[in-house]
């Protein structure tokens, strides 16, 4: 039977949204979800290959002399800026590209987006894959950056957009569980082709083009979703295509939720500028310090650089890359654990849950380094092999809400009217703070050794505090309908939703 999704949406009184999970949508949440695929991939594949020594005798000789230096100060041997860039220009690029693609997504639809998303994507992985010089690598990266940034802003929202209201948080999660699994395949791929000399850094970098090729290719498959639909003004196709996705002909309540949205949207001429009234400034700033605080986690800077993480405590570089795989394996299935209870015990529950077990984690394996670590020892293979097991205990809470709750509560908050404005403004404030850890993570290693862990402690206090006072409830709110039920409601972010003349000036 569909399920019955009540819905109190004002004055006209209760409405009834009818629908269930069909094949079609879980063909096309996994079809989209590939964007994932290609942006985790990416983030497990360069910390890997950062940490090959073919690859830095080839481009970065004085981080592989400097490597290999016995008594070379263990925080400080991969310190070097143009090794960092080779991982963080991406980053700077899908900052920029968000806000294209948030045109693109609004004007030409979600699956054309998607589409842009991997044609660019593929060829930064041939410019890397083929690169004799260092500026060979640094485009391929860019352009793969712009093709992250189209991803990222795409996919999350055709994933809202298409799921049940009682499964959205499921679905959009299919995102996040895919970017674990790409980081898991990359980490393997890593371990298997570390000894294939001298090519294998290429291989590693190739194979980032499968992803890109399987969304490509699923993307002139899956359908538009109908809010993009019906914000294009193709009404008629936008209501076949709820019917379908939904698995019922009756869906008028929540067509015309939809079409009202619309109505409203398109008296928005300038989304970015209607970002800056007061009444957006709840889900803005959200949306923001969400992204902010996923990254100042600390995750990044242990998924990018898990290897040379690794590598610095003392194992050696088969045994630092099979770790980085045993930490891949515990992101996926922790991610498979957000699936199953975002939508029943709620996103603050698992932030905050979260918070608690990575602030202990982070504080040990700081105290670890700073009692054991010294500049040119190596920590016993016990001692380690804690670490490792401590940094696993990280990622997995990290997994099971930070890192899938960041992009999802941006992508389900906002009115359609600023809703891929609002959502640009996520992915490149991720992208910003992304570039900024993995850019200054290596030095920052070198710099504050062990202190670096307590960094990322101070930040997870601030993070659960942020949760307790100024983070609401997205739990089973229809999307649209997050104005009137979550912002209106809250103690603090109320007093920014009563100005009426707002919708007046939204032109």
């Amino acid at each position: 039977m569909p399920a019955m999704v009540m819905s109190n949406a004002g004055p006209g009184g209760a409405k009834k949204f009818e629908g269930r999970i069909t094949i079609y949508v879980v063909i096309c949440g996994i079809i989209a979800a590939t964007g994932g695929l290609m942006f985790g991939y990416d983030i497990g594949i360069s910390g890997g290959v950062t940490s090959m020594d073919d690859f830095l005798e080839e481009f970065f000789p004085v981080v592989y002399e400097r490597k290999h230096k016995a008594k070379e100060d263990n925080y400080c041997k991969f310190d070097n800026q143009n090794l960092q860039l080779f991982t963080s220009s991406l980053y700077l690029a899908a900052l920029v590209a968000s806000f294209v693609a948030s045109k693109i997504c609004t004007k030409h639809g979600r699956r054309l987006t998607m589409q842009a998303a991997s044609v660019f994507f593929l060829v930064g992985v041939i410019l890397n894959a083929a690169a004799v010089n260092i500026a060979m690598l640094i485009i391929g990266r860019i352009l793969l950056g712009v093709g992250v940034g189209f991803a990222n802003q795409a996919v999350p929202l055709f994933l809202s957009e298409i799921a049940p209201v009682h499964l959205r948080g499921a679905l959009n999660i299919l995102f996040q569980l895919d970017v674990t699994i790409g980081i898991f395949v990359a980490n393997i791929v890593n371990y298997l082709v570390s000894n294939i000399h001298p090519w294998g850094w290429r291989l590693a970098l190739g194979l980032a083009g499968v992803p890109a090729t399987m969304l490509c290719l699923g993307s002139m498959v899956i359908a538009e979703t109908p809010t993009s639909l019906i914000e294009r003004e193709m009404l008629m196709e936008g209501l076949a295509m709820l019917k379908k996705i939904r698995g019922t002909d009756n869906v008028d309540a929540e067509y015309e939720e939809i079409l009202h949205a619309c109505e409203m949207a398109r008296q928005v001429k300038q989304p970015f500028k209607n970002l800056m009234k007061r009444s957006s400034r709840p889900q803005l700033v959200i949306a923001i310090v969400m992204q902010v605080f996923q990254q100042f986690t600390g995750i990044n800077a242990i998924m990018f650089y898990a290897p040379v993480l690794f590598q610095t405590i003392g194992f050696k570089n088969d045994a630092s890359l099979l770790s980085a795989v045993i930490t891949g394996i515990v992101n996926v299935l922790s991610t498979v654990v957000s699936v199953v209870l975002v939508d029943k015990v709620g996103r603050r529950f698992l932030l905050l849950e979260a918070c608690g077990q990575m602030l202990i984690t982070q504080v040990a394996i700081g105290g670890i380094l700073l009692v054991n670590l010294k500049a040119t020892n190596d920590l016993g293979h016990g001692v380690a092999v804690w670490v490792v097991v401590l940094v696993c205990l990280f990622v997995s809470s990290f997994a099971w809400s930070w890192g899938p709750l960041g992009w999802l509560i941006p992508s389900e908050t906002f009115p359609l009217a600023t809703r891929t404005a609002g959502y640009a403004f996520a992915v490149s404030s991720n992208m910003l703070f992304t570039f900024v850890i993995a850019q200054a993570f290596l030095s920052m290693m070198c710099h504050l050794r062990a202190g670096i862990f307590f960094f990322f402690g101070a930040w997870i206090v601030v993070m659960g505090l942020f949760v307790i006072f100024l983070l609401p409830e997205t739990k089973n709110v229809p999307i649209d309908e997050m104005t009137e039920k979550v912002w209106k409601q809250h103690w603090f972010w109320k007093r920014f939703m009563d100005e009426e003349e707002d919708k007046k000036h939204s032109v």
